[in-house]
């Protein structure tokens, strides 16, 4: 199992992405040690996430083309405990389409998926186009194996039986600073069997980005803004990805993304609307990666 790492400094809510240095896949080690800025009493704060995990309980096959013998749950499993035990604060999340994709998923639908995620601490999840494999019902029946909850911000399921079963941000508190999360699902007309998802509404992701992260900066005062996000890294055409994303948003610092299952040697920096840099990152598939992303924020006096 590979560790994807970066590290960033926050300084405050409008100026805060400051690169300290990048690791590289395999490497947790910073750049830049944390005592370097210990006169600052910086907050450090670890976001990991997975994508399109598409229920690779086991390792790879070792008659596998690529990737022989590598991933599995297990393996993350302990990894994710390692880094718990040497990281105080720490979020876990994941960019959907945990659906999909070996026998484990044909015999028992994500009931196995999300009862090991459950187990390995997930603070949250965001809805993939697989997710919809089994209709509606697919996604409602499993739901209750998940000990975590599922952060979707632009997919309107309040005509259907999902109807307050997902949620479209959280705050979460680590370190005392104030992190929102939102989540963006992509366009399900002509990847999806419209039986699938029924009267599930899509609201542009763009526009419900921009309105999602005003809420969560101006209402609930947070102190970084993380989109989960399974709208894909990047398209040749104008479509929406987590790059045009990135480009065109005020206030969210992190875009965690997936659907395109990009291997990407290490974290984008994009500059926003505020000219300010925004990091987007993917761990490409089948829970191969797991991304690991180091910030230090500094308290505000």
């Amino acid at each position: 199992m590979l560790i994807q790492t970066g590290g960033f400094t926050m300084q405050n809510r409008r100026d805060f992405l400051r690169l300290l240095g990048a690791g590289t896949i395999g490497a947790v080690a910073l750049n830049t040690p944390l005592s370097a800025l210990a006169g600052n009493n910086p907050v450090h704060i670890t976001i990991l996430h997975t994508n399109d995990f598409h229920s690779h309980i086991d390792p790879f096959g070792n008659d596998a083309p690529r990737n022989a013998g590598e991933g599995g749950m297990a393996k993350r499993a302990a990894l994710i405990a390692k880094i718990r035990s040497e990281s105080e604060h720490v979020l876990l999340f994941d960019a959907g389409d945990i659906f999909q994709g070996t026998p484990y998923f044909n015999y028992f639908k994500a009931k196995l998926d999300f009862e090991l995620m459950t187990m390995m601490g997930y603070d949250a999840a965001t809805i993939g186009n697989h997710e919809f494999d089994n209709g509606l019902e697919g996604i409602n029946s499993q739901l209750k194996y998940a000990g975590f909850p599922f952060i979707n911000s632009n997919y309107d399921f309040s005509d259907t039986i999902l109807a307050g079963k997902t949620i479209p941000f959280k705050i979460f508190r680590r370190g005392g600073i104030k992190i929102g999360v939102y989540g963006l699902g992509i366009e399900l007309k002509g990847l999806v069997d419209p039986k699938n998802f029924g009267n599930t509404r899509y609201n542009d992701p763009l526009q419900t980005a921009l309105k999602m992260e005003k809420l969560l900066v101006d209402d609930h005062h947070a102190d970084m803004v993380i989109c989960l996000s399974h709208l894909g890294y990047e398209y040749k055409d104008n479509t929406i990805s987590d790059k045009v994303l990135a480009a065109q948003t005020f206030h969210t610092d992190l875009i965690i993304g997936g659907h395109t299952h990009t291997f990407l040697k290490k974290p984008d920096m994009i500059l926003n609307k505020s000219g300010k840099e925004v990091l987007v990152n993917q761990v490409g598939f089948g829970g191969l990666i797991v991304g690991k992303v180091d910030y230090y924020l500094e308290r505000k006096s």
